[in-house]
C-alpha cells in the first residue's frame, strides 16, 4: 500500500508539473500536507514529549536531504516517464550497499557485488544512447539517488535512538520551511481545478504512504519489507498507462525487470545474511524511491 501511495504521488507530479505547475509550489503543498496532518495526529497523541529529539541538527539535515531530492525528483518527472524514473530511483538500495563497503568498511560479498553491478547495467539500458532518456535529464534522477542514499544512512543512524513518529514530524516541517524560502518567487494561480486536486492528492499520497512505511517498519524487519519496495517498479507503470498511455519499450522493459530482480536478490540475501549471524548488527533501513 506504502509503494502503491509512492508511485500515486510520482504519477501526480508528472500530471501536474507537465500541466504548467512550478515544481517549488508542488513541492511546497506535499510537504505542507505531510507536516500540518502529522501535527494534528502526534499532538494529541504524545504531546510535546512527540517532538523532542536528541540530534535536532542531524533531523533538520535529514529533512533538507529529502526535500532537496524531492525537488530533483519533481523536475526529473517532469522530463521523464514514471516507470522509467522510478526503475532508475530504485537502484538507491543498491547504491547504498555501494557506499557501505566503500566508506564504512562493511564486508560485500561476490553475489552481491555482481547484484550491484546488475543493477547498475539495468540502470545503463533505460539510459541507453538512442532512448529518448539519453540527455543531461538522466543527471536529474542520478542526483535523486545520491541524496536518497545520504538520506537512508542518516535514517539508519538516527531510526537506533529516535521515534519514528518525531522523525516523520521534523521532516514535515523541515520541507515546508525550505519550500516556503523561495515560494513567493514560484507561486501562480491555477485556472483548472484538477490542478489543485492534483496538488491536493500529492500531498495525501506522500503523507500516506509516509505512514503507512513507518507502520511497516514498526512490525517487522528492513531486510523482510525491502522485497516490497520493488512493487512501486509495477505500479509506477501501471500509473503511466493509465494517466499518460505510456508503455515502457521493449529494452527499457528489460532494464527495469534486471534492476528489480537484483533488489529483490539483494534484499533475499541480506535476509538470508541476517539470519546466519549471532549477534546481527542494525540493518541500515532502506526507504523505497520516493518523492
Amino acid at each position: 500500500m506504502a509503494t502503491a501511495c509512492f508511485a500515486t504521488l510520482d504519477t501526480s507530479n508528472r500530471f501536474l508539473t507537465t500541466s504548467g505547475v512550478p515544481v517549488i509550489m508542488a513541492v511546497w503543498f506535499r510537504y505542507l500536507f505531510q507536516a500540518l496532518s502529522t501535527t494534528a495526529f502526534l499532538l494529541p497523541l504524545r504531546g510535546r514529549a512527540g517532538m523532542r529529539t536528541a540530534h535536532p541538527r542531524f533531523q533538520v539535515l535529514r529533512g533538507l536531504l529529502l526535500a532537496t531530492s524531492s525537488v530533483f525528483a519533481f523536475f526529473s518527472l517532469k522530463h521523464m516517464p514514471v516507470a522509467e524514473f522510478t526503475a532508475i530511483v530504485a537502484i538507491s538500495p543498491l547504491a547504498v550497499t555501494l557506499l557501505a563497503a566503500a566508506l564504512l568498511g562493511e564486508h560485500v560479498s561476490r553475489l552481491r557485488w555482481c547484484l550491484v553491478a546488475g543493477g547498475f547495467a539495468g540502470t545503463l539500458i533505460i539510459i541507453r544512447p538512442g532512448s529518448d532518456h539519453f540527455g543531461w535529464t538522466v543527471l536529474l534522477p542520478a542526483v535523486v539517488v545520491l541524496l536518497n542514499v545520504g538520506f537512508q544512512l542518516l535514517t539508519s543512524r538516527l531510526a537506533r535512538t529516535e521515534d519514528a513518529f518525531t522523525m516523520h514530524f521534523y521532516t514535515g516541517w523541515v520541507g515546508t520551511l525550505a519550500a516556503s524560502l523561495a515560494l513567493s518567487f514560484f507561486w501562480t494561480a491555477l485556472p483548472d481545478w484538477r490542478l489543485w486536486a492534483g496538488l491536493a492528492l500529492v500531498g495525501l499520497a506522500g503523507t500516506t504512504g509516509h505512514f503507512l512505511l513507518i507502520l511497516a517498519f514498526m512490525r517487522t524487519t528492513a531486510s523482510t519489507l525491502t522485497p516490497f519496495f520493488y512493487a512501486q517498479i509495477a505500479f509506477a507503470m501501471l500509473g503511466g498507462w493509465l494517466v499518460f498511455s505510456h508503455i515502457p519499450d521493449g529494452w527499457s522493459l528489460a532494464g527495469i525487470g534486471l534492476i528489480g530482480v537484483c533488489g529483490v536478490l539483494s534484499a533475499w540475501l541480506t535476509a538470508h545474511e541476517a539470519k546466519s549471524r549471532p549477534s546481527p548488527a542494525l540493518p541500515i533501513k532502506v526507504q523505497p524511491a520516493e518523492s
